[in-house]
């Protein structure tokens, strides 16, 4: 399918495209409360936006016996259970997923980038199964060439694997001349990238703590969506 050479722009969903710790950190706090485990603070919750959720149920010490259940009750309330209000129907309730708002200037910015000639694939550590319809509902899915994310059984977790399966179908090829570049707003993404010989942007309005997108290498940082085509141009130009 494939015709090179082609320049891919790899994007994270959650920080990058949607402004989505409201959703996320909701089902994160139904499901410690249906664990009967302490809710962590506000800090550690916004951690959870990013890495993949059985690493931050880790991190969080909820045991390894204990991890599937936590992680079904999480993707319950995330996917399925319309309990939490909708910011863009007040009044609606909708699943956690749906508790999301597309960043402004994301659309225009996907746009440029199409018509630029890239080919714009979402890399994810959500749930593929997750992110299809999420994109779907907010019509990104028009915006974008692909959608990949990780697996339903956690065989493709981490950033990398997802980078991979993404080339694997897209028929990237670096001998044919293939270049790509990732972007996105988390040490996920930057290490992601770099254990695939790639270089990440990184976002600032998205959910990083202050100084990890540096202490991780991030190749070039930028402060809004509106400099993302800028970006991207700036780094093919030069490589």
């Amino acid at each position: 399918m494939a015709q090179h050479p082609m320049k891919v722009v790899l994007l994270d969903l959650d920080g990058t495209l949607t402004k989505s710790d409201g959703g996320i950190i909701a089902s994160v706090v139904k499901t410690f409360e249906e664990l009967g485990r302490p809710v962590p603070d506000d800090a550690e919750l916004h951690r959870f936006i990013g890495p993949a959720i059985i690493e931050s149920l880790r991190r969080n010490h909820v045991p390894e016996d204990e991890l599937d259940r936590a992680v079904t009750i999480y993707r319950s309330y995330y996917a399925d259970r319309a309990v939490f209000d909708d910011p863009n129907e007040p009044g609606n309730k909708v699943p956690g997923r749906l508790v999301n708002v597309v960043f402004p200037g994301i659309r225009e910015q996907l746009l440029k980038l199409r018509a630029d000639g890239y080919y714009l694939a979402l890399a994810s550590c959500k749930p593929e199964y997750q992110c299809v319809p999420i994109c779907e509902h907010f019509h990104l899915t028009e915006l974008l060439d692909g959608i990949y994310g990780a697996s339903r059984d956690n065989s493709r977790l981490d950033k990398d694997q997802v980078i991979r399966y993404c080339f694997d179908k897209i028929g990237f090829d670096a001998a044919a001349g293939d270049k790509a570049v990732m972007i996105g707003d988390r040490y996920t993404g930057i290490d992601g990238a770099h254990a695939c010989n790639l270089d990440a942007i990184g976002c600032r309005w998205g959910y990083a703590p202050a100084g990890e997108m540096e202490e991780h290498g991030a190749y070039e940082i930028i402060e809004k969506p509106e400099q993302i085509e800028e970006a991207v141009n700036r780094y093919f130009q030069t490589h």
